[in-house]
């Protein structure tokens, strides 16, 4: 990845999205908090994508990949590498248009969304904790099975699908000062920044990362690629590495990249659960952890943060183990 390309999908990609996955998905609420306002001197909408299908916003772009592809491909079915929510969003989204679906997950991944996808249908291969395993354990599935890769992020048609969670927060709440996104591999951040891009340039990106799993943050402020070796957060969803698509995209778009720390994470979470009474995982608090460590200026600001899903082991809570 020593070329940056910019590019990604386009307007139209994302209004076609919007109209392709529209009968599948769910249109998530935007929630808001007085309490939370108060504390940071600003008006804060969070977009609930732990209410959307599979419990996180992978279904939108898994829905619009899937769709998008010709019946042909899809009797051979389709193949990823994920550690649990595009795993399952993948299985669903296939099971749609009863297509297989061949998911490989790394040893470690969370019990809840292995079984997750199984109970969609998913067809699992496990493999070792590491992008090279990932890769060429998929690599064999796929040429055992001739099932064609649907990439947890580095995807055109994922992009687009993902772009639809911003396009629809900012319809519902108008032009923010500031929309904020956990980046992992960047499927979310990098259609996020095109939908404000596109549709509301006033509106600034900013992602959050944790400190423990910063390739992006290193990436972005270097303007060059850095992969992610040794990631070591509990936020399991955000462990990946920019992909070749979506990190010119973030370079171009994307104003800033903060990190948090691990404890800050968990406090994070555990506010939203007690506060706003919802379930979010922590990859999914990551965002709401930078305004809590006061990384974003939010004084008189009108803020969006994407909750990007809320699948957690209910038997691992990180607050029993991160006091």
């Amino acid at each position: 990845m020593n070329s940056i390309l910019t590019g990604g999908p386009d307007a139209g990609a994302i209004l076609q999205a919007v109209q392709r996955i529209g009968p599948w998905v769910n249109k998530t609420p935007v929630l808001t908090s007085r309490t939370i306002n108060r504390m940071f001197g600003a008006e804060i909408f969070m977009k609930c994508e732990n209410f959307q299908k599979v419990g996180a916003f992978k279904a939108r772009g898994a829905t619009n990949a899937v769709l998008s592809l010709e019946k042909s491909l899809l009797q051979c079915g389709v193949a990823t590498h994920s550690s649990g929510n595009h795993a399952q969003a993948l299985a669903w989204a296939a099971s749609l248009v009863n297509a297989r679906a061949y998911i490989v997950m790394p040893s470690d991944s969370s019990k809840i969304k292995i079984a997750a996808v199984k109970d969609y249908g998913g067809i699992i291969t496990f493999c070792e904790p590491n992008l090279a395993s990932r890769e060429t354990t998929l690599a064999r599935v796929i040429g055992e099975t001739g099932a064609t890769e649907i990439h947890p992020y580095n995807n055109e048609q994922i992009i687009a699908g993902q772009a639809t969670a911003a396009l629809e927060f900012l319809e519902e709440t108008g032009t923010l000062d500031i929309l904020m996104a956990p980046v992992g591999g960047g499927g979310l951040l990098s259609g996020t920044s095109l939908s404000a891009h596109y549709f509301y340039p006033g509106t600034k990106v900013i992602a959050a990362e944790p400190d423990q799993a910063k390739d992006a943050y290193l990436s972005f402020t270097s303007r060059s690629f850095i992969p992610s070796l040794h990631p070591d957060t509990i936020a399991d969803g955000l462990r990946t590495s920019l992909g070749s698509i979506t990190f010119p995209i973030i370079l171009e778009h994307v104003h800033e990249i903060v990190t948090v720390r691990e404890e800050s994470i968990v406090k994070a979470m555990r506010f939203l659960w007690e506060r706003m009474k919802i379930i979010v995982e922590p990859s999914s608090a990551v965002p709401f952890a930078a305004i809590m460590e006061g990384k974003i200026e939010t004084a008189g600001k009108r803020i969006g943060i994407i909750l990007s899903g809320g699948n957690v082991d209910l038997e691992t809570l990180p607050w029993m183990h991160h006091e």
